[in-house]
């Protein structure tokens, strides 16, 4: 009824219990959930008492989503690579082990609990591709908006060279 494949919404300001029931409802209605975290820089990056990101993404995969802004280690949102990638695996693999250095703490093995798609975004364009396809690998989704659009020949141009 809705025609539409995908729904964005932002599981931070709706909250945990909307979110499952929206994910629920994507699930049964054949639709994909984005994921969005507007405001997540407010918890997780003061380091005295926020909640880091870590924490947020697995109440994320526990709640239900299929992709999720995540930042890209390069653009805007870079931030440390081995943490980054640490909550990265943490959101779409099925067991990880411990690895403090990536902010892993102790072993998690999610089991058959759907996993959630990383999205690589804010503030990238074509030049980052090499770096994001080392990063992320080559599953993953790469959202260029203003990498695309603010290319210096033109939208079309820009969406060509995103290709």
């Amino acid at each position: 009824e809705l025609k539409q494949p995908i729904i964005m919404h932002d599981y931070l300001t709706a909250g945990f219990t909307a979110n499952t029931t929206l994910s629920r409802w994507c699930r049964d209605n054949g639709i994909l959930l984005h994921i969005h975290r507007a405001m997540h820089a407010v918890i997780d990056r003061q380091k005295n008492h926020g909640i880091h990101f870590r924490v947020l993404a697995k109440a994320l995969r526990l709640s239900g989503g299929d992709h999720i802004h995540t930042g890209t280690v390069v653009g805007k949102l870079e931030g440390e690579r081995g943490i980054t990638m640490g909550f990265v695996d943490l959101l779409r693999e099925n067991y990880i082990e411990q690895d403090k250095s990536r902010g892993i703490y102790f072993t998690q093995d999610w089991a058959s609990l759907p996993g959630v798609m990383a999205v690589a975004s804010g503030g990238i364009h074509v030049w980052h591709m090499p770096a994001l396809v080392e990063i992320f690998g080559d599953d993953s989704v790469l959202q260029f908006g203003g990498g695309t659009l603010g290319h210096p020949w033109g939208n079309a141009p820009g969406a060509t060279a995103n290709r």
